[in-house]
């Protein structure tokens, strides 16, 4: 089946709402989503959204602006900082007017609390910059984008799984994926595509992302030939429910929790003197496992404890309800009187389609622009993340360029006719499911998808080595020749969640091989890439974002200036 459409997002988050919202003011728009829009990731942003509103005390926009370049070791272009950081309490009142509930404070204001590397004055003090609904952000957006949405009359196509981005004279024309219900072929024909599919979490064996993180957009951007940006720069968010990866967020160390080693310490104090537990994420979770690692964890166990005992049960309940609750669900205890195990969870990609702050994907170094795709969320990197990103600053980002990429994608779409489509565009798609159907190769799914999870954890996590790097490398080549090898027990049409898993398995390999590459290319330690063969940032050689591209004779990488306009590179110190 072929659909026409001015605008199709794929991808149903808040970033690709967002977008798909602002663009409705002007154009027919679709969202593609593989899973329940409502069920997308963003749902699970717990903590907040930051933006310099200055209601519990002074802010200011420069200040955020510098906290996020710093934060991300300076690898963030700081035009598009600056403009993330300018343009965020409009689009906190924006979210207010559309109907979010943010907590409110004494005096009826949004309330903001204290997060991860956001300061007052550049640097002096922890500052209160998160806007929050008590720790179901993320749910409160997304609940109020798509009924808006809906309001507007964005068509929702839920359980559809994009497989092809499809081009008419280096135009992009379109998408083809298939129903997850049926398996029949679906078209999307328009004048523009947004990819807003999120991350890939679920390469680590670890993680705080959805089931539904697997990469897609980021395989949909190489087999089109499109780079990548950045993708050696894997957030790991200190505190993950031990075992699970579950988060606990952010948010509860900005209400008063702190982190202890086996022995009681407060041993934040030793890495971050003036942050502490609210420290960036990247420096928390070399902390934590640097104590592990010396024996100072749990029982010598691998976690270390959050203690939120301090907090009260009363503040717990009204502040942290969800996150309380996961801890009683998950682990059995009641935070207000047990530490709660904790360790790094991955959680954050800062790379991915390289775009301009339009949303438009660029295709090189130089900057040029490919017609017809955009990009935006956590598949893109705008790069106003860089290295490492602060938290909070993903809601915020997602609304931001949300916005400016929807304005963008409609005046695009106002102005161009719709492209032709290529006529094979149903039976690549047929082509590709029946092979997978009807392959009696001797692989599994699972097998594969928990060799490279394992091998990614154990080899290009929060620490790496170039033997570590070298060795995954070629490993991660061997399992993606198993791949082609796969043979699915169920053949059937029908909701056939095997065939589903056997595609994600390809996204995440393609995916999994870009970081791992990327971080073997970079000689040096920044942000959340951390090599302990080459400890130290070096700016005179790296400080530059770096391309992976997809190439005939294998991936091949290139390298871009960062746009660097009012604060130079200095020694991180928190």
């Amino acid at each position: 089946m072929i659909h026409e459409y001015d605008v199709v997002v794929v991808g149903g988050g808040i970033a690709g709402l967002y977008t798909a919202l602002t663009a409705a003011e002007q154009c027919r728009v679709a969202v593609v989503s593989k899973v329940h829009v409502t069920r997308s990731h963003s749902v699970a942003a717990q903590g907040g959204i930051a933006a310099s509103l200055g209601n519990e005390e002074e802010d200011h926009w420069e200040w955020h602006m510098y906290d996020t370049v710093k934060g991300s070791d300076y690898l963030a272009d700081q035009d598009a900082t600056e403009i993330l950081a300018k343009e965020a309490p409009n689009a906190i009142i924006a979210l207010e007017h559309m109907g979010v509930p943010f907590t409110r404070n004494a005096q009826g204001k949004i309330e903001q609390r204290r997060f991860g590397g956001h300061t007052r004055n550049y640097g002096e003090a922890p500052a209160k910059r998160a806007c929050y609904v008590s720790d179901r952000t993320g749910r409160a957006i997304m609940d109020t984008l798509y009924d808006r949405c809906i309001a507007k009359g964005v068509d929702m196509y839920n359980e559809v799984f994009i497989l092809k981005l499809l081009f008419s004279s280096n135009h992009c024309c379109g998408v083809a994926g298939y129903d997850i219900a049926t398996c029949e072929p679906q078209v999307f024909h328009a004048k523009a595509i947004v990819l807003a599919t999120g991350g890939c979490g679920k390469i680590y064996k670890t993680t705080s992302n959805g089931y539904a993180s697997t990469g897609d957009g980021f395989a949909l951007a190489l087999d089109s030939l499109i780079p990548l940006e950045d993708m050696e720069f894997v957030q790991f968010h200190p505190t993950g429910i031990y075992g699970l990866g579950i988060l606990i967020s952010e948010a509860a160390r900005g209400e008063g929790g702190v982190l202890r080693n086996g022995l009681g310490e407060r041993f934040m104090e030793r890495y971050a003197p003036n942050l502490k537990d609210l420290a960036p994420r990247d420096i928390i979770s070399r902390a934590i496992l640097t104590e592990i690692k010396e024996g100072r964890g749990v029982e010598g166990k691998d976690y270390v404890h959050l203690d939120l005992r301090e907090i009260g049960k009363e503040r717990l309940a009204q502040k942290l309800p969800e996150i309380s609750f996961f801890i009683k669900t998950y682990l059995g205890i009641d935070p207000s009187e047990t530490p709660v195990p904790v360790a790094p969870t991955c959680h954050y990609m800062m790379g991915g389609i390289p775009t301009d702050t339009e949303g438009r994907v660029l295709i090189d170094e130089t900057g040029t622009v490919l017609p017809g795709v955009f990009a935006v969320g956590e598949c893109a990197c705008v790069s106003v993340h860089g290295a490492n990103r602060l938290g909070c600053n993903s809601l915020i980002d997602l609304v931001v360029f949300g916005c400016r990429t929807g304005i963008n994608v409609a005046k695009h779409a106002k102005e161009k006719d719709l492209p032709p489509i290529p006529q094979q565009a149903e039976s690549i798609v047929v082509d590709k499911v029946n092979s997978l159907l009807d392959c009696s190769g001797n692989e599994r799914v699972p097998v594969l998808r928990e060799a490279m999870q394992r091998l990614m954890t154990e080899k290009c996590s929060v620490f790496r080595n170039g033997d570590d790097l070298g060795q995954a490398l070629e490993e991660i080549r061997q399992l993606e020749k198993r791949c082609l090898n796969v043979g699915l027990a169920n053949k059937s049409k029908i909701f056939n969640y095997e065939l589903e898993e056997a595609l994600e398995l390809g996204n995440m390999l393609k995916t999994a091989e870009a970081i791992v590459f990327s971080a073997l290319q970079r000689n040096e330690s920044r942000g959340a890439h951390y090599r302990s063969d080459y400890p130290e940032r070096n700016d005179e050689e790296w400080l530059k974002h770096t391309l992976v591209y997809m190439a005939p004779q294998g991936l091949k990488t290139a390298y871009k200036p960062i746009a660097i306009t009012r604060f130079p590179p200095e020694k991180r110190r928190y």
